[in-house]
């Protein structure tokens, strides 16, 4: 069993029957009282987000989570599949386990998060930079580049993401998933 001194941030940790991930945590010390840990929590399972204080030294129940690579197949009613990539699997995750499915392109290669003590997908992580191709932008100003302006561009998996002036139709861009932020233009 894992005590409060192993608390570190993405820690997921099984609090009252549901499944928790660590956001934030630190220590309160006082001269008085013992010393006490919080933590900020974020629902694996649920959509809840909480914050939990625990005496230093508590015992806190650590789930073992494995950290597979899956292909992106489709979506449909059902939920998003993907495939294992060593044993060609195919699983199901629905969409609040997807942390940015709105990036979602057909065969990426993400990260399926799954519980080890039930087998079952818990989460899917995308790479935290993809490529995508630029499929509707308006065309940019000539000469407007004096300031950090943006202007609203739609990519290939239909999400509409701001983007410099300069970026056109057909250009391929790298944005960060965690963020929806442009990062850069990719040269070809």
């Amino acid at each position: 069993m894992a005590t409060t001194a192993d608390m570190k941030t993405g820690l997921i940790i099984k609090l009252d029957g549901s499944l928790y991930s660590v956001v934030e945590f630190g220590q309160n010390k006082t001269a008085r009282a013992a010393a006490k840990v919080w933590a900020k929590l974020k629902g694996v399972d649920n959509t809840r987000s909480i914050e939990q204080t625990w005496n230093s030294g508590e015992t806190i129940h650590t789930v073992r989570v494995e950290k597979k690579d899956y292909q992106y197949l489709y979506k449909d009613e059902t939920g998003y599949s993907f495939m294992d990539n060593e044993t060609f699997e195919q699983i199901t995750v629905p969409e609040n386990l997807v942390n940015a499915p709105e990036f979602l392109k057909d065969g990426l290669t993400v990260t399926v998060l799954i519980n080890g003590e039930t087998d079952m997908p818990i989460g899917v992580e995308l790479p935290e930079k993809i490529e995508v191709l630029v499929t509707y932008s308006e065309p940019g100003m000539k000469g407007d580049t004096a300031t950090r302006t943006l202007k609203p561009a739609t990519i290939e998996t239909g999400a509409n993401v701001n983007v410099p002036l300069f970026v056109n139709e057909g250009d391929m861009i790298r944005i960060n998933t965690k963020s929806g932020e442009y990062v850069e233009r990719v040269k070809s």
